[in-house]
């Protein structure tokens, strides 16, 4: 287990960022969990096993909680080797119509991109020491625009951000990834009407994220694109 790579997963409580961690724990990697609930955290890292998982409070909009969080998975494991960036939310986000909540904008745009983006400054120096590999949650409707439009617009953005990273890291041995779920059977939909069709998994999106991960070092899985079966947009 000591030369096991290591995977900082931010949004690790629930949904995706859970099954995630499970699979990856099953794969052999070293967990580091990182979300805003703590409290959650730890009831999974303790099932994972403490020797295998390291839970660590972590809001992304917040720089210097993301930079704890790094310098506690290098003082627990010495090294990062996997990283998703996976934590984000959304808010229904009309431009007309419906009730304007200003602070619920900011902090989807703070969550959704700048702490995307963060992750992706603070543990690219850490990756590239590994050869490691960088993934992002984005989403089917980063592609085309059909509801949650300010929502939607973060997930334009964090494609934008997958692809200049992509990019800039050419030659580093870094692999990049997106990931694009369609509708997911998550809390993260809250209250939102959902469409009329079967949703995908957690683990569903785990095991392409795996998938992904588990190819050679010569191979970039550059973009995954999983919707579940008859969902329109």
């Amino acid at each position: 287990m000591q030369n096991a790579k290591v995977f900082l997963i931010t949004g690790a409580s629930s949904g995706i960022g859970e099954a995630v961690a499970r699979q990856a724990v099953q794969d052999g990697h070293r967990v580091v969990l990182a979300a805003r609930s703590i409290a959650r955290l730890e009831v999974l890292c303790e099932e994972l096993g403490t020797s295998s998982a390291i839970a660590v409070a972590c809001d992304v909009a917040d720089w210097k909680a993301q930079q704890t969080a790094i310098n506690k998975a290098l003082e627990q494991f010495g090294r990062i080797d996997v990283v998703f960036a996976n934590a984000g939310f959304s808010k229904g986000s009309p431009f007309y119509g419906g009730v304007h909540k200003l602070d619920e904008w900011k902090e989807m745009v703070l969550t959704n991109v700048f702490g995307a983006a963060a992750t992706a400054r603070l543990t690219l120096p850490e990756l590239v020491k590994t050869g490691g590999h960088f993934l992002i949650t984005g989403s089917v409707v980063g592609h085309i625009t059909s509801i949650r439009n300010l929502y939607s617009a973060t997930k334009w953005a964090v494609n934008a951000i997958a692809q200049a990273v992509r990019n800039e890291m050419v030659g580093t041995g870094i692999r990049v990834t997106l990931i694009e779920p369609g509708v997911v059977d998550t809390p993260f939909w809250g209250e939102v009407p959902k469409p009329g069709t079967p949703e995908l998994k957690p683990d569903d999106v785990a095991s392409a994220v795996m998938y992904a991960v588990n190819q050679p070092p010569h191979v970039d899985i550059n973009q995954v694109l999983i919707r579940p079966t008859g969902q329109p947009h």
